[in-house]
């Protein structure tokens, strides 16, 4: 186990470098002076530019300069905004616990209906309830994600005046940030309006988490019936029926969570898209996190942003799918059991 789990972390250094060295090359194609696009600073100072060509080996080959670029994008070095003239790091560091809360609100949604709808599919034995659902996990697939943010913001943020439409609560609440989780921020909150602010916090992240959650939610019906489906001819569960064990009782602590297992594995399948879409999601809705960052930095032509938020996003993106690929081995008796015949 110890050394598949080596050979996993040495595949995530190796996906990083050939990562990084794409967005370093990349670097390079900016229409602009290398070191502006590598510092942000626009108008250094003799000082200030001796200092970045000395950070960034300017002057030297490109395998010279492409070390020193790892070094100091590794070493937490980002530059600075061109727009704002902060530390990008302390802006990143801003705007990620909240693309953290829409992603884990959004997948929640998935799971708590997803996974019953998907039992449902593959318990059921009425026809039509079988073809509804999967009827639903089709249109739903198929759904541009663009589409539905539009949708939903009109007719439950215009029309019926339901949810709030943008941002991530209201500006009339002084929340001081403790986790950066807003709907935790909002109960650790010492004002007496606490209470209030959750709930406006709450109604924000509505709108955009049910755009966000329904690629998942779709994927997660899907998966959990094929696997119940499956897992339900086993000669395990047939033992436990023939034992007189209750129906419900196999269900939830045999067939279930056996049947989860490929659920995990899909959520690390589909985590680009999942980014992906996240990104959209927040620009429509203008929730401040690191997609709507991303792109307003896209369209200032900040470079130094660009790349951050690139770096942060891949980063994340193969760190994660290879610690969702560790559990699921892990949780998994048929893949701990190739692992040790090999």
């Amino acid at each position: 186990m110890w050394r598949y789990f080596l050979r996993r972390i040495n595949l995530f250094f190796a996906t990083s470098l050939v990562m990084i060295a794409v967005l370093f090359f990349a670097t390079g194609m900016f229409p602009v002076e290398k070191g502006y696009a590598l510092s942000g600073i626009q108008f250094p100072t003799a000082e200030q530019q001796a200092q970045t060509i000395e950070d960034y080996q300017l002057e030297g080959n490109q395998l010279s300069q492409f070390v020193a670029y790892v070094t100091q994008r590794l070493s937490g070095n980002l530059g600075i905004s061109v727009n704002s003239q902060q530390s990008v790091a302390d802006e990143l560091s801003a705007v990620l616990p909240a693309s953290f809360e829409l992603s884990l609100f959004a997948g929640c949604l998935a799971v708590f209906f997803g996974v019953p709808l998907g039992v449902l599919a593959s318990l059921s034995k009425s026809k039509s309830v079988q073809r509804s659902i999967l009827a639903i996990t089709l249109t739903g697939y198929s759904i541009p994600v663009f589409w539905l943010g539009l949708t939903l913001t009109l007719w439950f943020g215009v029309q019926l005046e339901w949810l709030p439409i943008s941002g991530q609560i209201n500006l009339l609440y002084e929340i001081e940030p403790v986790t950066r989780f807003m709907l935790i921020d909002t109960l650790l909150s010492e004002e007496t309006y606490r209470m209030s602010a959750f709930k406006d916090a709450l109604l924000h992240i509505i709108l955009p988490a049910v755009t966000l959650a329904v690629l998942p939610f779709t994927v997660v019906i899907r998966i959990t019936r094929q696997a119940m489906m499956t897992v339900m001819t086993q000669t395990y569960i047939r033992a436990a029926e023939a034992r007189g064990l209750n129906t419900y009782r196999i269900l939830l602590r045999h067939a279930l969570p056996n049947a989860l297992i490929p659920v995990l594995k899909a959520f690390g399948l589909m985590l680009g898209s999942f980014a992906s879409y996240g990104i959209v999601v927040e620009v429509i809705f203008a929730w401040p996190g690191v997609g709507s960052w991303l792109i307003n930095g896209i369209y200032q032509r900040d470079y130094t942003v660009i790349q951050a938020g690139i770096l942060s996003v891949s980063l994340l993106i193969i760190f994660l799918s290879i610690v969702i690929e560790l559990v699921h081995t892990t949780i998994n008796p048929i893949n701990r059991k190739e692992l040790y015949a090999n």
